[in-house]
């Protein structure tokens, strides 16, 4: 018997076949699969240490490729098995849409995998598996990775990616506070996606997201000449950064105010393309850094009056 991170332990009735009790095996103990294992049973919710007997057997839920039936291994007899299995997976991470949400969560948070395991009340590895592979993890799963992370079942899906914000019921009691300086610096934090404002070259005003860094208190995108956020240059903008947690109808909004400039010192700039986290999404040529230093940094935060 051989088993990977995610896979499901089965135990049957030896005379009927039917199911008496199944959960997700979410801890490995040796490196090729075999027992023991740490299981999350369904019916409880637990985890416990577990040697299965010659009544469980493993289906296999995430390494079959597609369209492949699902056979379950063979019962476990506690001597080594002649065919080989598939290890579990290694190389190159290739993770799933929720693998993504969830270490980009966790890592926005600064959480390290370690504490968002424990917070989730599951093994390191299996955190790990779910971070860098296509997994599919049970509600119970996602529900405690939700919980860890502060965020919703919904969001770690991906619900209502495509739609607006704020379409969500307000708070009965909300609290609008101002932010100081330094909390806004930190929700700035070093990198994401915020909206410049700035008027055309014919005078209109446009408002466009950009992807950004923020080096020494000075906030860097990078964009082509013939962009609408070059327009910036020369001027004084209005930089903005927001979140907001629909789930819970509450939010924050960072704005920041002050020159643009395009950064031309050669080695300001090769610092600046090796410092920088992701490329830009829209694609295309966009080697023109433009730096906006801050003359006034203020932001607002909604919440529950009683927080």
């Amino acid at each position: 018997m051989r088993a990977h991170l995610g896979d499901q332990l089965v135990i049957e009735s030896p005379a009927t076949g039917a199911n008496r009790r199944d959960g997700e095996i979410v801890g490995l103990h040796h490196e090729d699969g075999t027992p023991p294992y740490d299981v999350r049973w369904s019916d409880t919710d637990e985890v416990t240490l577990v040697f299965p007997g010659p009544d469980a057997h493993i289906r296999h839920i995430e390494h079959e490729p597609p369209g492949t039936a699902q056979e379950p291994s063979q019962p476990y007899t506690g001597e080594a098995e002649a065919v080989s299995t598939a290890a579990p997976p290694t190389g190159t991470p290739n993770p799933g849409d929720i693998g993504r949400r969830v270490a980009v969560e966790r890592r926005r948070q600064k959480l390290s995998r370690e504490e968002t395991a424990r917070r989730a009340r599951m093994s390191p590895e299996y955190l790990k598996y779910l971070e860098e592979q296509p997994a599919d993890p049970t509600v119970a799963t996602l529900l405690r990775l939700a919980d860890a992370l502060g965020t919703t079942v919904t969001a770690l899906h991906g619900g209502g990616i495509d739609l607006p914000p704020g379409q969500g019921h307000a708070l009965l009691h909300p609290q609008l506070r101002d932010l100081g300086p330094e909390e806004c610096r930190t929700l700035l934090s070093t990198h994401g996606v915020g909206r410049i404002a700035v008027s055309t070259s014919d005078g209109r005003p446009a408002v466009v997201p950009v992807n950004y860094e923020v080096v020494d208190d000075t906030i860097v995108f990078r964009t082509s000449p013939d962009s609408v956020p070059s327009a910036a240059v020369g001027r004084e903008v209005a930089f903005e950064v927001d979140h907001v947690d629909e789930a819970l109808s509450q939010g924050w909004s960072v704005l920041a105010v002050g020159p643009a400039s395009v950064v031309t010192e050669p080695d300001a700039v090769r610092r600046l393309s090796q410092r920088a986290h992701t490329m830009p999404w829209a694609g295309g040529e966009r080697e023109m850094w433009v730096s906006i230093r801050p003359t006034s940094l203020t932001g607002r935060r909604i919440t529950p009056a009683d927080q």
